[in-house]
């Protein structure tokens, strides 16, 4: 079982990084453009846009929202242990932090058939628009996408854990299908491509 970390922020700044330096989760020093650093760097927005369409669901939604809400805190916390993954080199450090496991995997394909099972069946590709939550549903999705490409090239690099990428590929599904549930759910028409 994963152990809570003991987390301490005392000080915001440092002044250790501004040669372009940082330090992982396991105090090995990188330079900020690792493709570690990138990689959880694309985590850290993801979960900010995810902090957006909080906010926004606080704000401009009808539909249920401390489900939804609660729902999407939890993808904060997962990404959060994603990112300490990703952030540590130490494979035997890694034991002590929590990380992603199969049943978060599992969890996220509920939710995907859950939202997904009353949207109606997709004859093109959706242009992404809509209802201003669903808007910024989509663009988590390609913020999403562009995370995992980049995990991929660390994956090829070094050996890591492969819920990772599966966790990310489920994710990005479910942002598409909540992006649709809440255009439905606000009687938004979709934008289908057409060619």
């Amino acid at each position: 079982m994963s152990k809570k970390p003991n987390i301490r922020i005392n000080k915001v700044y440092t002044r250790t990084g501004d040669s372009g330096n940082t330090r992982l989760v396991d105090q090995t020093s990188v330079l900020k453009s690792d493709i570690r650093v990138e990689c959880y760097g694309e985590i850290d927005e993801l979960n900010s846009s995810i902090g957006i369409c909080l906010s926004l669901i606080n704000s401009h939604s009808k539909e249920k929202k401390s489900t939804l809400i609660d729902f999407l805190k939890k993808i904060q916390n997962d990404l959060f242990n994603l990112g300490t993954v990703l952030a540590t080199s130490d494979e035997k450090l890694l034991e002590k932090f929590p990380k992603i496991e199969h049943e978060d995997i599992i969890h996220l394909e509920k939710k995907i058939d859950f939202y997904n099972k009353d949207l109606p069946e997709l004859q093109s590709f959706i242009l992404p628009s809509g209802n201003i939550v669903a808007s910024h549903l989509h663009l988590a999705r390609t913020i999403c996408r562009r995370a995992e490409r980049k995990c991929v090239i660390l994956f090829n690099q070094v050996s890591l854990d492969q819920n990772v990428l599966k966790y990310l590929n489920r994710l990005s599904d479910l942002f598409f299908v909540l992006s649709r549930w809440i255009n439905s759910q606000n009687e938004e028409t979709e934008d289908l491509w057409t060619p």
